[in-house]
């Protein structure tokens, strides 16, 4: 009924037999705002491409790069070319999105960062609050909503990012009290590693609070280059030791290695190094988790080392590789919150990694098949 659902029955449709497909033992409300999302908010542009467009561009396969002077007319040319499609993006928020469609709990999730004033602005906004994400956006009016081309090509996916707006996010618009209200109501916080470029300094305040009130931190490689320029490097490793809960792919891993100057190539071996790395709370233990394609997920746990085989899939299913990586994130935390074990985590990490690839972008597809445990 209405009383029950609120006005969202049209958004999250429930079950009605005994299949679980959402959340068990929450009522709506026991979940609000449990998980608070903080990253550079981008609408993708995605098309698929031949390989002479990325080499025009100087593009690199399975790339993640910040758009430079030689690609502004990229994204025109994208329109002009092929048939491209908009789908509301950054990687945390696609990872927020993910695992508000995994709970299919209203508003369990929040996101900030800052979009322009804009019509495209107005469509992300629009995509959030049909999913059930409280979007709580900054917004700069001198500039432009942020924007990522998805080079799609044979199923694998390169990004090049235009931050725009997205690059304007600032501490103060955290420090509001209103916004501040969703930290401190947060139980688990999220950032992918690109935040870093644009304000380090509120991951900071949010991961203190994190530490200080016994919560839960989680953060994201994201990308090599954030490892290999040093202002971003420096800035990582202050964010460190503030983090429960490490991401990243097996690239991502032996970059990080390189960084720091490890010998080893092995991505358990550095998953388990950056597991006993120094931690700023006693609370618990750092878990690092490393994907790798359709490899083995490898966890590094308190002194252990676990593998979890991914979903198979066949290869003429496979549609984009774009937001894997962000979808088995969101998967991933929708367990998380709902305080399931690691097991479990990466079973919802796959799932909602598995689901996405089959679809152009990262876009949520119906109501979850999901099998709650």
């Amino acid at each position: 009924s209405r009383n029950s659902r609120g006005d969202f029955s049209a958004h999250f449709p429930f079950p009605t037999e005994n299949t679980v497909t959402m959340a068990p033992t929450f009522e709506s409300g026991g979940l609000a705002g449990v998980l608070l999302g903080m990253g550079n908010p981008l609408l993708d542009i995605s098309a698929v491409v031949p390989q002479e467009f990325l080499d025009k561009y100087g593009v690199k396969l399975n790339d993640a790069i910040l758009a430079e002077d030689k690609h502004a007319p990229m994204y025109e040319d994208m329109t002009k070319q092929f048939e491209v499609e908009y789908i509301a993006g950054g990687a945390t928020q696609n990872s927020i999105r993910v695992a508000q469609w995994m709970l299919q709990v209203p508003f369990a999730t929040a996101y900030m960062g800052c979009v322009g004033k804009d019509g495209f602005a107005d469509e992300m906004k629009k995509a959030c609050l049909a999913d059930g994400v409280n979007a709580n956006y900054m917004v700069d009016e001198s500039t432009p909503t942020g924007t990522c081309g998805v080079l799609v090509n044979g199923g694998e996916r390169s990004l090049v990012a235009a931050l725009n707006a997205a690059n304007n996010y600032k501490i103060d618009h955290l420090s509001q009290p209103e916004n501040w209200k969703l930290v401190e109501d947060a139980r688990f916080y999220y950032s992918a590693g690109f935040f870093l470029t644009v304000s380090p300094d509120s991951m900071l305040k949010v991961a203190k609070h994190s530490a200080e009130q016994g919560k839960c931190y989680m953060f994201n490689l994201s990308a090599p280059f954030l490892m290999q320029v040093p202002p971003f490097k420096t800035a990582m490793m202050e964010v460190l030791p503030y983090v429960d809960i490490l991401f990243g792919n097996e690239s991502e891993a032996v970059t990080f290695a390189e960084s720091e100057g490890w010998e080893t190539r092995d991505v358990a071996e550095i998953a388990m190094k950056i597991s006993k790395m120094p931690k700023a709370s006693g609370h618990r233990a750092r878990t690092v988790v490393f994907t790798q394609g359709m490899d083995d997920t490898i966890v590094a746990k308190e002194g252990k080392i676990y593998r979890y085989p991914v979903i198979a899939l066949a290869k003429e299913d496979l549609v984009d590789t774009n937001g894997a990586g962000d979808a088995f994130v969101g998967g991933f935390l929708s367990q998380l919150v709902t305080g399931k074990d690691i097991a479990e985590c990466v079973r919802g990490g796959n799932y909602g990694a598995n689901a996405i690839i089959q679809q152009s972008g990262c876009k949520c597809p119906g109501v979850p098949k999901f099998q709650w445990c």
